[in-house]
């Protein structure tokens, strides 16, 4: 009895040796499943024309490039505005209302705002929303001008999808967040800028008159500041 247990003992470790690795260390013995072990891999949108596929869709005249047809919006995204990054699409713009508008914006909606606000826009803005963040600091920062001061009455009278659009786009010295901020949280920090300026958005008004309520003389700013 005692030698049949060592017998077997010796054979499975025998079996366990060549199942990890056989004499020279680089075989991985055998797959359970070598379907999927060793399974075709695929590239995204690339032409992976198994079995003939492609070819088959062409000589029945289907085009197929396995591209998303043109308009597709990704899950999650909003659809597009098609606002041209120019000023005709900047006075465009005006006509553009938040979305938020229709719904419950929540006390954690509005924290939520609050954060995605001062990670992106604190730094030049302020976390008090006048202007004086870390890189104007009073005049002491790296910054040649001061940006923005978002609770100055030019910005109050500004319209949501006017401040929506050079969030997207950028103006002046202030450069696009498109790639920063998705447009969902872009809409949630208009309702926070709204929120601590103490009103909502005025009603829509077109470029020129935007232009014309621009202060001026000392207290205007100028071109060359940062927007939103």
């Amino acid at each position: 009895m005692k030698k049949f247990a060592i017998a077997a003992g010796f054979l499975a470790i025998s079996f366990g040796f060549i199942g990890c690795g056989g004499a020279h260390g680089d075989d991985p013995g055998h797959s359970y499943m070598p379907d999927m072990y060793y399974s075709r891999a695929y590239e995204s949108y690339g032409y992976n024309n198994v079995g003939g596929e492609r070819d088959s869709l062409k000589a029945r005249g289907i085009f197929y490039n396995a591209m998303p047809v043109p308009g597709t919006v990704a899950r999650g995204e909003e659809m597009s505005n098609h606002l041209t990054n120019d000023s005709a699409g900047l006075a465009a713009s005006n006509a553009i209302k938040s979305p938020l508008d229709s719904t419950t914006f929540s006390p954690a909606n509005m924290k939520e705002a609050q954060r995605v606000y001062l990670v992106n826009c604190a730094i030049c803005h302020g976390e008090k929303l006048d202007g004086n963040g870390p890189l104007w600091n009073g005049g002491n920062g790296p910054f040649p001008a001061a940006p923005r001061n978002l609770m100055d009455d030019y910005t109050k009278k500004l319209s949501d999808g006017h401040i929506f659009w050079v969030i997207t786009n950028g103006i002046r010295t202030m450069g696009s967040y498109a790639s920063q901020i998705h447009p969902e949280q872009r809409w949630a920090i208009i309702k926070y800028i709204r929120s601590k300026q103490g009103g909502s958005a005025p009603a829509a008004t077109d470029s020129a008159s935007a232009t014309a309520a621009k202060p001026s003389g000392a207290t205007a700013q100028k071109d060359t500041t940062k927007a939103k």
